[in-house]
């Protein structure tokens, strides 16, 4: 079934829990979000890393494919690629894995990390400290660095897409270990 972005429905999370068993949970978080914490049997698929050929494989015999993000952002991108691609009924999770945990439903807990939205305001507020600070003490012409980072802000609210995050979420702290992506490899196969 083809949807257009416009009709991605979405689904609550005690929908998705009553009915996990017949649908693909695609978790498009990092690599380090999913292994901090996750649903029991959401497939890793990282935004970044995205292919909706693989996706398709693995929804064979699946109902429907439910993406999954931390609060739903990421998962309305991932769902809108994926909408131009033949797939079961595509729909996203309500509120991502806030909604999730806030609603009580059992995780997956693993190692504890620094979400992607933490280390983009962390890397944000650094810059725009460090361009002022450098604008004050050694040039002017440094000011443009906080502009810069101000201006990305302001697209990344107006767009929902952030440059900053997209880049940060593929840098080796937010990759997961050789023996994380194995196992994931495994469970993919088995999906």
């Amino acid at each position: 079934m083809n949807t257009t972005p416009s009709t991605i429905e979405t689904i609550r999370p005690h929908e998705v829990a009553a009915h996990k068993h017949s649908m693909l949970l695609l978790d498009v978080r990092t690599p380090a979000e999913y292994e901090d914490t996750h649903i029991e049997g959401a497939v890793l698929q990282p935004l970044t890393d995205l292919n909706p050929s693989t996706v398709a494989q693995m929804s064979n015999g699946k109902r429907e494919v439910v993406v999954i993000c931390r609060s739903g952002g990421r998962a309305r991108q991932a769902a809108e690629k994926l909408s131009l691609h033949p797939l079961p009924s595509l729909r996203i999770m309500e509120g991502g894995m806030q909604s999730w945990e806030g609603a009580g439903l059992p995780v997956i807990q693993g190692r504890k990390t620094i979400s992607l939205e933490r280390q983009v305001r962390i890397a944000a507020g650094s810059l725009v400290f460090l361009g002022s600070t450098l604008g004050y003490f050694v040039h002017p012409a440094w000011i443009a660095l906080s502009a810069f980072v101000g201006a990305g802000l302001v697209f990344a609210g107006i767009t929902d897409t952030c440059g900053m995050g997209m880049l940060i979420a593929r840098m080796p702290w937010n990759a997961r270990s050789s023996s994380a992506q194995k196992s994931q490899q495994n469970s993919c196969c088995s999906a």
